[in-house]
């Protein structure tokens, strides 16, 4: 299938989802995860109607924005060193993987330098995964809370990356926990109700849990070794 056919039926797939918990469709936002793929096929699927998309180096996400600017909105997915936050703040849109206090201030001081203000999402390691990043969901949202206090940067919401499951419902007990610790965050802090959850493989199911943000690479642009 074409990129193009992939792009719509992940849509369609997003669409029923949404509908199947009684929510629109557009109150999901598709970040389409474009991590080793050149520029050129990112302008491909902004052509296919794509308009989020999400890097996970920060490196390779500095030369895509230099190279496509503004026709695309930028979401920051990886991890996130403090030496490599220039790269970032002041193009994304969106840096869902804050998860320690001195990242966020370090965000906070760039942003303070490039004179706008950084929206963020708190990364939570919900599976306790030691090969996954993430505050532990106990602290989830006291850092939330911390991090709105500082100034130029605003919590959005809350992240997480599951271990990558063989069955699509392994998945929905972590997602169902994040939705959980949104409903506490947004208690405290009613702007931070973003919940970026579901890949490729559970997209849907993070849909049926909450999902306001799914990030989606394969299912689009098939694997990296096939084109």
């Amino acid at each position: 299938m074409t990129l193009h056919e992939n792009l719509e039926r992940v849509r369609k797939s997003i669409g029923a989802a949404a509908r199947r918990t009684g929510r629109s469709p557009d109150d999901v936002t598709l970040v389409a995860v474009t991590k080793t793929w050149p520029a050129d096929v990112v302008l491909e699927a902004i052509g296919a109607g794509a308009t989020d998309f999400g890097e996970n180096r920060a490196q390779e996400f500095r030369e895509k924005v230099t190279i496509l600017g503004d026709r695309a909105r930028w979401h920051f997915i990886g991890h996130l060193q403090t030496n490599k936050v220039r790269s970032v703040v002041g193009s994304c849109e969106l840096i869902h993987s804050v998860d320690r206090l001195g990242l966020a201030e370090s965000i906070a001081r760039r942003a303070a330098i490039a004179g706008s203000d950084q929206d963020v999402l708190v990364e939570v390691n919900v599976a306790g995964d030691p090969n996954k990043h993430g505050v532990e969901p106990t602290r989830a949202v006291a850092l939330a809370l911390e991090i709105e206090e500082l100034e130029g940067v605003r919590v959005r919401g809350l992240m997480t990356m599951p271990p990558y499951p063989q069955d699509p419902e392994q998945s929905r007990p972590h997602y169902r926990e994040l939705a959980a610790l949104s409903a506490q965050l947004t208690a405290e802090l009613p702007g931070a109700d973003s919940l970026s959850m579901g890949m490729s493989r559970d997209f849907e199911v993070a849909i049926e849990e909450g999902a306001t943000i799914v990030r989606v690479g394969t299912a689009i642009f098939g694997s990296r070794t096939g084109r």
